[in-house]
């Protein structure tokens, strides 16, 4: 008997998923598993509920939603023999998008029953994990705007953009330090990636790897609001890196601190995140996940 939990956001994506006990047990039958459902019901009740699952001896634990559910739900995970799978119902799935996980419903229950495990990269930011990715700056900026808005799809990720850029205004200086070596940077954007999608088919690193042992990074200095457009244009079509101001690079490690402001505004795995400490740590912990791929 295989014991799958299924953790389940029912407001991702469009809010109307199918997923539910008696739908399940269509493809999973009873003589075979045990299922159980666990809605989630406000941000941070996943890393709960996964934490009972565990608890309750769950076989795999399956985060049924966007990046920010498989983040609460991988976090609790890792370091832990239990598989990840994913069903990806969110609005980005990034994470799903990098392991092939399929958007369909029924292709991905299928990769579950199926059960090809892989061992994945996992990024920390001071004592938090993420598995896509972490940004600074004009990132965290835009998803500020997208979680104020009412619905997660394309067209509101690009009003976000949109209004990020209206309302944009210059960074302080930070101190980054890379492989021991500091610099001081007045950032557009500092964008760190684990994995080769942001969601929606867009990325600002298309050759990271989540089994490599390294974090892939994007720093964009202040530049003007011509070229602010431009480098969302080419990020589009995966071609920002031929704006001569972006520096692109891999690191395991790196630190960024504030001399001045009360926090940093970042995303993590596309949720809006405060850090309050003045420096973060960033870096990465090889093959510490277990993640069923199709």
């Amino acid at each position: 008997m295989i014991d799958i939990h299924f953790i389940i956001n029912p407001i991702a994506g469009s809010g109307n998923t199918i997923l539910s006990e008696s739908f399940l047990e269509f493809f999973f039958p009873r003589k075979r598993y045990k299922i159980k459902v666990k809605p989630s019901q406000y941000k941070g009740n996943s890393i709960l509920l996964t934490q009972r699952s565990i608890q309750e001896g769950a076989d795999i634990i399956v985060a049924c939603g966007g990046d920010g559910t498989v983040n609460e739900v991988a976090s609790t995970l890792i370091g832990s023999d239990i598989p990840l799978g994913i069903i990806p119902i969110g609005s980005g799935n990034g994470l799903a998008s990098n392991l092939k996980i399929p958007k369909n419903i029924e292709a991905a229950i299928a990769a579950i029953k199926t059960s090809k495990i892989e061992k994945i990269d996992v990024g920390c930011l001071n004592e938090h994990y993420f598995f896509s990715n972490t940004g600074f700056g004009f990132d965290a900026s835009v998803i500020k705007y997208y979680e104020a808005s009412e619905k997660r799809t394309l067209l509101r990720y690009l009003k976000a953009s949109i209004k990020s850029f209206q309302h944009y205004h210059k960074q302080n200086e930070v101190r980054m330090t890379v492989d021991g070596n500091p610099e001081i940077v007045n950032p557009f954007l500092i964008f760190i990636s684990n994995s080769n999608e942001l969601g929606y088919n867009v990325s600002l690193t298309p050759k990271a790897s989540l089994q490599d042992g390294l974090l892939d990074v994007v720093v964009v200095p202040q530049i003007s609001k011509l070229k602010m457009m431009l480098f969302g244009v080419l990020v589009f079509f995966n071609k920002h890196s031929l704006l001569k101001e972006v520096n692109c690079f891999q690191t395991a490690k790196m630190t960024i601190s504030r001399g001045h402001g009360d926090y940093f505004q970042s995303q993590l795995d596309g949720e809006f995140f405060k850090i309050e400490e003045k420096t973060v740590q960033i870096s990465i912990k090889p093959k510490s996940l277990l993640v069923i791929v199709l």
